[in-house]
């Protein structure tokens, strides 16, 4: 095992997320999600990683977006993290779902109020006219919750993706880069494998 690896990947993901951010990562939160389409065609996009939220990686958007749409018809995904300030990468696949209703409403109500306005107003994954649409839109939200706190809308939660793998990658000189792949065994264990660059 490497010094740099915990047994649990768990713990190693949280290792490295918090030396990233000491390191001043840009964006530590960015993560890579790929899903497929109807047809098999893979997508991806960089989402926000939101911690471990009932047990599995979390992240929010739209129920109603394209990735959305995307995961409840097929719901095995991949996520990487890339941390440059520490030549590492970790990649998770496993099976997103919905996050409860009362994960999503906490996160949302920690979000900041036009944040919060700003997931009423885009139809995410839609055609729009042009920007001034999208203004207009968060406009007539801000109005209509004048004075009130700002609901979660039912069409806006959270994904968890449950990890089967996680893969470590450490950068190495030349190209001799370490990698360990944990997969998934029964109950909370995991079988560790060193793999070749």
């Amino acid at each position: 095992m490497h010094a740099l690896l915990s047994k649990d990947p768990w713990e190693t993901l949280d290792n490295w997320y918090r030396a990233a951010e000491q390191a001043g990562e840009l964006m530590v939160d960015a993560m890579a999600l790929a899903t497929v389409d109807a047809s098999g065609k893979p997508r991806s996009r960089i989402v926000l990683f939101k911690g471990r939220v009932e047990g599995k990686a979390a992240f929010f958007t739209n129920y109603e977006s394209a990735k959305a749409h995307e995961m409840d018809a097929e719901p095995r995904v991949a996520l990487t993290f890339h941390f440059r300030s520490l030549t590492r990468q970790i990649r998770i696949e496993g099976v997103a779902v919905k996050l409860s209703v009362e994960a999503s409403n906490v996160y949302f109500a920690s979000r900041p109020r036009e944040s919060q306005i700003g997931a009423w107003a885009s139809p995410q994954s839609q055609p729009i006219v042009d920007r001034a649409e999208l203004l207009q839109r968060a406009e007539a939200v801000r109005v209509r919750f004048a004075g009130a706190e700002v609901a979660r809308p039912e069409f806006w939660g959270g994904y968890g993706v449950e990890p089967e793998m996680f893969e470590f990658w450490i950068g190495g000189e030349f190209r001799l880069h370490d990698r360990f792949v944990y997969a998934k065994k029964t109950g909370a264990s995991w079988a560790v494998q060193r793999l070749a660059p």
